[in-house]
């Protein structure tokens, strides 16, 4: 252990002490000005499940949520996050939380899921999702979806958690026809997938199955084609290969083989409550699940900032120079480069990479450029900043340059006492402060769930270049004369077009996820979408752009809704790597045009403000829209195509899809 640490965990012990006595004689404030100086120092979940009661004692509710849902990121033990999820609980009805604006989840269990489901909520209130729960009766999975009429449709959820166990499987010990009966099963459930899209629009997050070790074929269950075992492990993969866009899987399979199937199993349990899932996994499975649910509705964090000594490598790149650290060479060196691979993964599924390091310039990026066994290069980081400035003043500085929110952003550091300034500056960046020991590195990031990925499309793979090209455009920017200059030097070129089926999960991904410039913020699922593609009165327009510094891909989404001579905005959004290079009005003048094509006389478009769209508040106004209806959660705007002209793309060049070639379409 550092002497930071060491010093730091001294300090933290005794204010955990003094926070006790004063708790137990009553003098609740001074027990939690004890615990906050413990918490921001070398916050552990034992801290924040003390802070949470102390605030539930003094009727400080919603802190008394915000506190239990940190356990989440700091514990996995059962016991631990019992009495946090019941503190939640009885806070969050205590603080007369509405259901209005709440994620509806549906939770259908092939096994008893009371403990599963009084945990997720403060899982999901990790992720700053209000949630209201729906559990089905232990064993109605089937019967839940297949009934029209079932509490399930009357919920209306935006979410269904499809959780199963191995017994929910319909296959023998062993088949005479084991490909048969795998694809059987496999139609079972994607049938039911499709009936759940068809009565819902409901995102689904499916639990694939578990399986156990306690295999009586033994060994050779691995060899039989007809056997449990692998007609199982069949049905895990096939049931992954057809989930869509609109389906997540959460692999419990993996999960079982984390924890340990003797830890994830234990029959006793079964037994006595048909619960498939040992307690002490609990935690592991809810939190998994709630990763998965937040992926989907696209609150998953963007860019992970990373420092470099101690982080990258072992030792300090300007005292121990590019030969003396540690990189490659023994089993230390050998833990940086896994760490560094694990690092390029998340980078390949469109994690934002982003340094932030406390060193000369010219001595951080030596390593980069000299060191043969380096396995991130420069060019995979969207903004490298090294300099002597507080770290927390950096990454405010990265987060406006690639024109990201805080809550986008995770900081990874090896320092106790820079994660500590980091945590205290900036609450709202999740930190992750590396372990003593290297080889552990790669398990403590993979334990990090804000970067699950609900999709993988081209523009993921892509995202740092695009990025990179946003930071060199704001270069670009602060060298021209005037804003004009700028976004004519950019030499953009867009392509409007209907959807693409090829499209969608792309266009899912930025409806799910899309705040800043969303001026609705509807959230449309994959069969929406689907349904918008085939009404005769919509028009569904994507939009793409490069301009001379990247390919910058689908960025912009359009959906309105013919109604008499009107079309009526439902849906508009745009990426916020291209806000401020004028894409809205390259979509407005497509939008005008179509309108002009279907005899509309005007558009109307709505903003519902939220308290992330400020961005969009002025859009309509900015394009002549007249703003004909205002209240204090929403406003209406109309656009006379009869009295104007149709908006223009000054600095944008709308062309076709065979003009722009490959590198756009």
């Amino acid at each position: 252990m550092s002497s930071d640490e060491t010093t730091l965990g001294g300090v933290v012990e005794g204010h955990l002490s003094m926070g006790r006595v004063a708790f137990r004689e009553g003098r609740v404030q001074e027990a939690i000005e004890s615990f906050l100086i413990s918490a921001r120092s070398l916050p552990s979940a034992e801290i924040c499940v003390e802070l949470a009661s102390c605030y539930e004692r003094i009727g400080e509710y919603s802190s008394a949520c915000r506190w239990a849902c940190r356990v989440v990121d700091l514990a996995d033990d059962f016991p631990t996050w019992h009495r946090a999820g019941s503190i939640f609980q009885r806070c969050r009805k205590l603080h007369g939380s509405s259901s209005e604006g709440a994620l509806r989840v549906a939770v259908l269990g092939s096994y008893t899921t009371t403990q599963f489901t009084k945990l997720l909520p403060m899982t999901l209130g990790r992720q700053a999702f209000e949630s209201e729960i729906y559990e089905s009766a232990y064993g109605q999975v089937d019967q839940e979806i297949l009934h029209s009429g079932s509490e399930l449709y009357r919920f209306r959820p935006d979410i269904v958690v499809i959780v199963l166990h191995e017994g929910a499987m319909h296959l023998s010990e062993c088949s005479a026809s084991p490909k048969d009966d795998v694809a059987t099963e496999v139609a079972r459930w994607t049938n039911l997938w499709s009936i759940l899209r068809s009565r819902t629009n409901a995102r689904i997050v499916q639990h694939n199955i578990a399986v156990s070790s306690f295999v009586s074929m033994g060994h050779l269950s691995a060899r039989v084609p007809g056997s449990r075992y692998r007609m199982l492990h069949a049905v895990n993969a096939q049931l992954g290969e057809h989930a869509g866009a609109d389906v997540s899987i959460v692999d419990c399979e993996r999960l079982s083989a984390w924890i340990g199937k003797q830890k994830y199993f234990d029959p006793r349990y079964w037994h006595l409550s048909k619960q498939a899932v040992a307690l002490e996994a609990l935690p592991l499975l809810v939190k998994h699940t709630a990763s998965v649910i937040s992926a989907g509705m696209g609150r998953n964090r963007k860019c992970l900032v990373l420092d470099l000594d101690n982080t990258l490598w072992g030792g300090v790149i300007g005292e121990d120079g590019v030969a003396g650290i540690v990189l490659g060479q023994g089993a230390e060196g050998e833990a940086y480069i896994a760490f560094q691979e694990y690092v390029l993964g998340l980078k390949r599924k469109g994690v934002i990479l982003a340094v932030c390091s406390k060193n000369n310039h010219a001595d951080a990026i030596e390593p980069f450029r000299n060191h043969p066994d380096m396995r991130l290069s420069l060019n995979d980081f969207a903004i490298f900043v090294a300099n002597w400035s507080p770290k927390a003043e950096n990454i405010q500085m990265i987060a406006e340059h690639l024109n990201l929110g805080l809550d986008a952003f995770a900081f990874i550091d090896d320092n106790p006492v820079e994660c500590a300034a980091v945590r205290q500056a900036l609450p709202d960046v999740d930190v992750i402060q590396l372990p003593p020991d290297p080889a552990d590195f790669v398990r403590t990031l993979a334990e990090y769930l804000c970067f699950e990925s609900a999709w993988l499309t081209q523009d993921d793979a892509n995202r740092t270049a695009q990025y990179q090209a946003r930071a060199q455009a704001h270069q670009l920017e602060a060298e021209a004369s005037s804003i004009e200059e700028f976004h004519s030097a950019l030499l953009m070129e867009a392509v409007v077009s209907p959807f693409h089926v090829i499209d969608l999960p792309r266009i899912a991904q930025l409806v799910g996820k899309t705040n800043q410039f969303n001026v609705t913020t509807k959230r449309h699922s994959v069969a929406q979408l689907q349904d918008f593609m085939q009404r005769p009165e919509c028009v569904h327009l994507s939009l793409r752009l490069r301009d001379r510094l990247a390919d910058h891909g689908l960025v912009g989404v359009i959906i309105a809704l013919q109604e008499g001579s009107s079309l009526v905005i439902d849906t508009w959004l745009m990426s916020c790597r291209v806000m401020g290079r004028t894409v809205e009005a390259a979509m407005l003048s497509v939008l005008c045009r179509e309108a002009k094509l279907r005899h509309c006389t005007a558009i109307v478009g709505t903003y519902v403000p939220t308290e992330k769209n400020a961005a969009a508040a002025t859009v309509y106004g900015q394009y002549g829209f007249v703003l004909t209806e205002h209240a204090s959660d929403h406003s209406v705007w109309h656009y006379d195509l009869e009295a104007k002209e149709i908006i223009p793309a000054k600095f944008i060049r709308i062309v076709h899809p065979e003009e722009i070639g490959n590198a756009v379409s």
